[in-house]
């Protein structure tokens, strides 16, 4: 998985101005070969740093995003190193359980920096890199990571790809936690002000940092990205339609990504019940996470639903090609504290998107005139939408989908953010 394809990789580098090759650091809870979320961005940052012919080292987790258990032929304890030339990657536990609800949400980051530490520590005095990159989420991560990094002189760069503690606090993970936002704000204000440079993936969220006390002129934005040489339009037979069973002229709606609280899932699936008597419309629930178990207890009975599992890399493109409707469902409280990493896959398989935001959020504004917007915690409103959809197939938004997703292009944005990590 975890980077571009050869041809892909090949046009990042050519698209990056020359510099000297690099010692580079990632510091990570999520890499590769992780195939959602932070982890798949951040494997496919690290496999462009190799590319262009920079050193590169990793001190990360075990594989266990989303779902929140250890993968197999990975060690869920203990210490592991994977080395090839150009790169080491080196793997340190995490305290996980498959419920990761409340204090958990909280124990699991803090046990990964508490175990990787001796190995950061270890690893930056004696690769001692020209830039250590790290990742938000987690940030608990990052100030002994730039403390270390300013002993060695090196470069320091924060890539923001989910305001993680805010999220935390709104959407409940530690609402009974709520005495500690203050000194968590405090926390996250003084960490991110030792870096030399932060990175963000939206307007809302830069300028969430700068309230933070980030200074202006050192956050900058790089968009998600998707690779356009593996998802794209398909035609002819889906392979999904006979593993599921479904007729050619059945009507697809397909959520596939995490499945947490932020996903709001279950309002999609409110709205499957409702609609539980109209033919030929199947909803297709594709994933892992941590609420898909309850998800599935309370929903799995229904006719029209269908549950499938977090699908390798090879078959992403089929599985995004088989929504004739997308569906990307977002939880209120989180509006612009997080933008969905999904959207660019779906962008790029050409198919029409439906979409839970509020006017005046920015994933409202950036999809004007490429998908259909209802307001977020409205199961009626998606029914609704969905039985619109259903009846005419109207697709208006296909041009500026396209346009949208050749913005989003991995050879138009990751060229930007290893431009930023090499200075």
């Amino acid at each position: 998985m975890s980077g571009p394809a050869g041809g892909e990789a090949s046009q990042i580098s050519d698209s990056i101005p020359a510099a000297p090759a690099r010692r580079v650091l990632i510091y990570a809870m999520n890499y590769a070969p992780e195939l959602a979320g932070a982890g798949r961005y951040t494997g496919e940052i690290g496999a462009a740093i190799e590319a262009t012919g920079s050193t590169l080292e990793v001190v990360t987790a075990p594989p266990h995003y989303p779902g929140w258990y250890v993968r197999d032929g990975y060690r869920r304890w203990g210490y592991t190193a994977e080395r090839s030339p150009g790169r080491r990657i080196y793997r340190c536990p995490l305290l996980l359980r498959r419920k990761m609800g409340g204090i958990w949400r909280l124990l699991a980051p803090v046990s990964f920096a508490a175990f990787s530490f001796p190995v950061l520590a270890w690893r930056i005095l004696r690769f001692r890199p020209d830039t250590v990159f790290c990742v938000e989420p987690t940030l608990f991560c990052a100030m002994p990571a730039a403390l270390l990094a300013r002993l060695v002189g090196a470069r320091t760069v924060l890539h923001v790809q989910d305001l993680e503690l805010d999220a935390a606090f709104e959407v409940g993970h530690l609402s009974k936690l709520a005495f500690l936002r203050g000194i968590a704000t405090a926390y996250e204000r003084a960490t991110r002000r030792l870096f030399d440079r932060v990175v963000t993936i939206s307007l809302a969220m830069r300028s969430a940092l700068i309230r933070k006390g980030v200074a202006p002129e050192k956050v900058e934005i790089v968009r998600n990205w998707v690779d356009q040489s593996r998802i794209a339009p398909m035609s002819g037979p889906n392979p999904f339609r006979g593993e599921l069973g479904l007729d050619a002229g059945c009507l697809v709606v397909e959520y596939a990504g995490n499945i947490g609280t932020k996903q709001a899932l279950d309002l999609v699936l409110e709205a499957a019940s409702r609609l539980v008597d109209v033919p030929d419309l199947v909803f297709v629930i594709a994933g892992d996470g941590p609420a898909k178990a309850d998800l599935v207890a309370r929903y799995g009975q229904l006719p029209n639903v269908r549950f499938l599992d977090l699908q390798p890399e090879e078959k992403l493109c089929a599985l995004l090609n088989l929504a004739d409707l997308h569906v990307l469902p977002q939880m209120r409280e989180a509006a612009d504290l997080v933008l969905p990493s999904k959207l660019g896959g779906m962008l790029a398989s050409g198919r029409p998107i439906l979409v839970t935001a509020a006017e005046g959020t920015e994933l409202s504004a950036f999809l004007q005139g490429a998908a259909i917007l209802v307001p977020p915690g409205d199961a009626d409103a998606l029914a609704e939408a969905i039985c619109a959809f259903a009846r005419d197939r109207a697709d208006p938004g296909a041009a500026r989908r396209a346009e949208l997703a050749g913005e989003l292009s991995s050879t138009k944005q990751l060229p930007r953010l290893i431009e930023a990590i090499q200075g």
